[in-house]
Formats: structure tokens, C-alpha cells, sequence
């Protein structure tokens, strides 16, 4: 990710205002979770849908950075 924090991309989130931030953060925050499901899926093809939103929802829930 740090190679791609080039000037411009930078300048061009410094422009955004503060509901285009929140907006951006959670449109990545929901990708993520979409992406995590979609591996789970994957690695767990029995799970229901339910199992997978309960996982997901447990590993968002215990996340640290």
C-alpha cells in the first residue's frame, strides 16, 4: 500500500471533505468484509450463509491493526 500513496493520490484525499472521507472508509470498511466472506466461502464451501456472516462478523468484532 505505501507504494501507492504517490503525491497525487495524497493531494487528491486532502481534497475530499469530511463526508467523502466517512464515505470512502466505508466503502472500504465493506469491501473488506465482502473480500473476507468471499474467502470464506471459498475455504468453507458447507458453511451456510449465516455461518459465514457470523464469522465474519466475529473476526471484524477481535480485529487490530
Amino acid at each position: 500500500m505505501a507504494s501507492e500513496l504517490t503525491p497525487e493520490y495524497i493531494a487528491m484525499l486532502r481534497r475530499l471533505d469530511g463526508r467523502q472521507k466517512l464515505r470512502t472508509a466505508f466503502a472500504i470498511y465493506w469491501s473488506a468484509r465482502a473480500l473476507k466472506a468471499a474467502g470464506l466461502r471459498s475455504q468453507f464451501p458447507s458453511w451456510s450463509e449465516e455461518q459465514v456472516q457470523q464469522k465474519v462478523t466475529e473476526i471484524f468484532l477481535h480485529a487490530t491493526t
